[in-house]
């Protein structure tokens, strides 16, 4: 199996090819997993150190041909991006030339050389107001163009999006923290926590190892490693149970101290996944929660 990985040396895509060089997942044993990254989010020391991993410093808003990274590539999973909504004020342009240029030369790519099938990675955040912020409008122009390609192009291309991701190689330092890396850097450095509007915000966090086994059984399906062969579906990848901003800085330790600050544009009040398409058509099914985990890491 030969796999591309954009954005392999960032937050999700380090955990993704820590998966896939495992060989306890036969179907991927003996491969060649190559990423692309501009670390811009990513890191050096997230590279993993193995046979058969290999790792370009590339922005794939500039690069439309990755056949000197990759030959007769089996599958693409399409996971660099602009994150977070914050910074996308900011810079509007890098956004849309990331996450929708940078979209739009994968899925051009792919169709180019024997249309490679393609794992998009979307965000929940498509489901609020779509002009609230540039990060969700990009990352849904992203969604739009997979599913032109898949209607025009006949390209396989499945769509995954994921709800507030934290786990191993979160960031946790830096404007594309999430709340709960940015929490855990505080906490480790004994400073008060800093939470926005009243606290009570509610979000739908999915552990990184549970949205890496989503992706895996959805390229098996594209792939046709198990299950009937399926493209140009949508699949929802949350826990299906939110928790507020304070309840997660509680469980870092009840009356932790903490002050609240302004709420911040473009974000949504809730996040929560009631989609159970995942876990019907896929199998998938979140091991983790979020409550548990920062009580065992903190």
């Amino acid at each position: 199996m030969r796999a591309l990985v954009t954005g392999g040396a960032g937050f999700v895509g380090t955990n993704l090819i820590e998966r896939l060089s495992n060989n306890n997942h036969i179907e991927y044993c003996e491969n060649i997993i190559v990423s692309i990254d501009d670390y811009s989010t990513g890191l050096k020391e997230n590279e993993q150190g193995c046979p058969g991993v290999e790792y370009f410093d590339g922005d794939i808003a500039n690069i439309t041909d990755y056949s000197t990274m990759i030959q007769d590539c089996d599958i693409i999973f399409h996971l660099a991006a602009k994150p977070r909504i914050q910074p996308s004020f900011k810079t509007p342009t890098e956004s849309l030339q990331s996450n929708v240029v940078g979209t739009q030369n994968i899925l051009e790519w792919a169709r180019n050389n024997g249309n490679i099938p393609v794992v998009y990675a979307g965000s929940s955040s498509t489901h609020g107001d779509k002009y609230f912020n540039p990060y969700t409008f990009t990352k849904w122009q992203g969604e739009e163009l997979c599913k032109m390609y898949t209607k025009i192009y006949d390209l396989p291309v499945i769509i995954c999006r994921f709800y507030n991701v934290y786990g191993p190689h979160q960031l946790t330092e830096g404007e594309y923290c999430t709340v709960i890396g940015i929490f855990e850097n505080l906490y480790k450095k004994n400073k008060l926590f800093t939470i926005t509007d009243d606290g009570e915000q509610r979000r739908d966090f999915t552990h990184v190892d549970d949205i890496v086994d989503g992706l895996i059984r959805v390229s098996n399906r594209l792939t046709l490693f198990k299950g009937g062969h399926i493209t140009g579906e949508e699949f929802e990848f949350g826990r299906g149970k939110n928790y507020s901003i304070n309840e997660i800085a509680d469980a870092f330790g009840e009356g932790y101290p903490r002050k609240y600050i302004s709420k911040r544009d473009g974000e949504m009040r809730e996040t929560l996944c009631i989609d159970k398409k995942a876990r019907k058509e896929l199998g998938w099914k979140p091991t983790k929660d979020v409550i548990q985990w920062i009580k065992l890491v903190s």
